[in-house]
């Protein structure tokens, strides 16, 4: 019997659309989940994600793969599509691995003063707290601020800060050693790679590599065995 072929389905982050993934390699069948337009600026976070989790039939055996705010609708699409396994890059597990910024936006509810719009004015200070390095990677931020919506923007905001978190749910977490963003996630991932937020960019080839081996396990606690720090297992 020849074996499967792993199912991925990609989430972006927040704001972004296929164009974070454009760098990876993945052997198997390979689906990108675009963010749907809220249907009310109160739309909670779990009925969103039963409208995303509709473009996967419910006894497909598949990857989830979520970066940033992606891998928060990775958690909550998981919880509706048993038979999932997640893959977080660049995310987090719920409010307690947010930087003190964070939980003081969520306490105080300040991030409603925020102009939506305000980041994609300030490339500079985007590309300072998402670690972009090379002038390519930078073109490619600020084509994606640019076309963000600032709706969207608005609810997926309010979403993050007011989410209460999936921490139960297994997840195998891949972020960056010097991301600004989310400095927390380091010391909660299985694996570190060089880099910033955007590692998903910056570290396609190597992601890449962590994804199809994963893949290659038959059930998720083969998957997660074969999990090694990537300093060791990359060199």
């Amino acid at each position: 019997m020849e074996p499967i072929s792993p199912v991925f389905y990609l989430i972006p982050g927040l704001g972004a659309d296929e164009r974070v993934f454009q760098s990876l390699q993945l052997q198997g069948e390979v689906h990108i989940l675009r963010w749907l337009l809220p249907q009310t600026a109160e739309e909670p976070l779990p009925r969103y994600a039963a409208r995303l989790a509709a473009a996967i039939p419910i006894n497909q055996v598949c990857w989830l793969v979520g970066v940033s705010f992606g891998g928060v609708l990775a958690l909550e699409v998981a919880q509706l599509r048993p038979l999932s396994r997640v893959v977080l890059i660049s995310s987090f597990t719920g409010p307690h691995e947010l930087p003190w910024a964070g939980r003081l936006a969520r306490a105080t509810g300040l991030y409603r003063l925020v102009p939506p719009r305000l980041l994609p004015r300030l490339p500079r200070v985007a590309k300072w707290f998402f670690g972009i390095e090379n002038e390519q990677d930078y073109q490619l931020l600020k084509d994606i601020l640019r076309d963000t919506d600032p709706d969207f923007t608005r609810w997926a905001i309010a979403q993050l800060l007011q989410w209460p978190g999936q921490p139960i749910t297994p997840a195998i977490r891949i972020h960056g050693t010097t991301d600004r963003l989310l400095p927390t996630g380091t010391r909660n991932s299985q694996y570190r790679l060089p880099g910033g937020h955007l590692i998903i960019i910056s570290q396609a080839d190597k992601i890449s590599q962590i994804l199809n081996q994963l893949a290659a396990g038959d059930t998720a606690e083969d998957a997660t065995e074969l999990v090694t720090d990537v300093t060791q297992w990359l060199g």
